[in-house]
């Protein structure tokens, strides 16, 4: 790979869920493993906003933009060895990535449309449930802070 298609380890997830505490899932194309929407920044001066606004977009055609949705930056980050499986895609000295986390209140019944070179299929669950079903530990452990920065209506 070149200096200019290596990925910036600088990234985003971005838990996206309903006003009742439904969030989304998405399936990876290449492991199967169930998550929440990630990605890494385009170039090393975008902005957080921007990536998690970006890959949302890009991954579920869901504009995070959109008046009835609301993007907030928990002010979170992660920061984590790079799977051995995915650190070829970074310079040969990286091997660690710093993840901001954001939350995405969606409507209720929000559509989704996937980018069928990502994911494969995707589902919503209770959050509980949803945390259960992630691959990466700091998936599951944002989807689990989700009572702390949202207003959920839980019946």
């Amino acid at each position: 790979m070149s200096p200019d298609t290596y990925k910036i380890p600088q990234s985003v997830l971005v838990v996206i869920y309903t006003p009742s505490g439904q969030v989304l899932l998405i399936r990876r194309v290449d492991f199967g493993t169930w998550q929440s929407v990630t990605g890494s920044k385009d170039h090393p001066s975008e902005d957080w906003h921007e990536t998690a606004r970006r890959e949302v977009l890009e991954e579920t055609g869901i504009d995070a933009l959109h008046p009835q949705c609301q993007l907030q930056d928990w002010q979170l980050e992660n920061v984590y060895d790079i799977y051995p499986a995915w650190r070829w895609r970074y310079e040969p000295h990286v091997s660690r990535n710093t993840e901001r986390v954001f939350g995405l209140r969606v409507p209720e019944k929000t559509p989704v449309s996937l980018s069928p070179e990502e994911h494969t299929e995707w589902q919503w669950r209770h959050w509980r449930e949803a945390a259960d079903h992630c691959f990466s530990p700091s998936n599951a452990e944002a989807i689990l802070m989700l009572p702390r920065f949202a207003n959920l209506i839980e019946p």
